[in-house]
């Protein structure tokens, strides 16, 4: 893991530099990131009229958590790419070690660490101790090492009021960060190296299965590739748009290319839509407020 980061470094960015180059020595691949913690490196997409779904498939930087790596040479590119960078983002959920992120929020009358403890004694595991980040706020990072086999997605507080999962396509601020709300630090005391496994009884509370398909007025499922595409399109969302779209984003946008598409299948689809929104965290009727204003958009 990163040195312990100095209280009042000099140069944040060279600090923020050395420690995302010591973190992706461990094979954690790393972005930077600006002092409100989204990714520093502007999208080379962001003057063109319609919205880009690239994610780096143009061969450029600045396509958030997509340009994550661990190769020194092109980690020093990107921070040259963003001098304005205090911080660094570990991208989730890919090998080897499949980062699971657990964002324990502690703030108002909402404590996460205090709810995972709750959720712990009632699924019978024990929380492992593992490398965790202390925030700005009193809060905690646990980093947990997902199964090879298993995709966690993210989510924001379905596992209760406070817990937010940072999972594939998600990212993590990383331990030296320095934010508008202050500076991320490893914790004292705790493991340094050794990121835990995720318990299997948590896991199976972190990646649940797929909700069954949306039906058809009739019965019959939703199919067409269009539909299964839209879909997809929601379900591959990351909260607070950190891949430079956000859930609301690509819900209307998809829920607009349902209405826009018309046929008999279409309440299937929209009721599709929302069910896939709001397992991946969307309360629903936010949900149902964003598809209502797309159907407003398309008539």
């Amino acid at each position: 893991m990163p040195p312990a980061p100095s209280n009042c470094p000099s140069d944040p960015a060279s600090t923020a530099l050395e420690h995302a180059l010591a973190v992706a020595s461990r094979g954690l691949a790393v972005i930077p990131l600006s002092r409100t913690k989204l990714p520093a490196v502007r999208s080379p997409h962001r003057a063109e009229q319609r919205r880009s779904r690239c994610r780096g498939e143009c061969g450029r930087i600045g396509h958030g958590v997509h340009d994550a790596t661990t190769e020194p040479d092109a980690i020093r590119a990107l921070f040259a790419a963003a001098p304005w960078a205090t911080g660094y983002g570990i991208a989730c959920g890919r090998p080897p070690h499949h980062l699971v992120g657990l964002d324990l929020d502690v703030k108002n009358d909402v404590d996460g660490i205090a709810a995972l403890e709750q959720i712990a004694a009632a699924h019978d595991f024990v929380t492992p101790a593992t490398v965790t980040v202390t925030t700005p706020s009193g809060g905690q990072h646990l980093w947990l090492r997902g199964p090879v086999d298993v995709r966690v997605p993210n989510s924001v507080g379905r596992l209760a009021p406070g817990i937010d999962v940072r999972g594939s396509g998600g990212y993590l601020v990383g331990p030296g960060s320095i934010t508008t709300r202050g500076q991320y630090l490893l914790a004292s005391g705790g493991p340094r190296g050794e990121i835990a496994a995720v318990p299997e009884s948590l896991l199976q509370l972190l990646a649940p299965p797929p909700p069954p398909p949306s039906k058809r007025p009739g019965g019959l499922p939703v199919a067409g590739r269009q539909a299964v595409g839209l879909v997809d399109f929601v379900l591959s969302s990351t909260p607070g748009g950190k891949d430079g779209t956000g859930r609301n984003d690509r819900l209307f946008w998809a829920a607009c290319r349902a209405y826009e598409t018309g046929g008999p299948d279409t309440d299937g689809v929209v009721a599709a839509l929302i069910a896939a929104a709001v397992h991946i965290g969307l309360p629903e009727a936010e949900a149902r407020a964003t598809v209502a204003s797309a159907a407003r958009s398309v008539a």
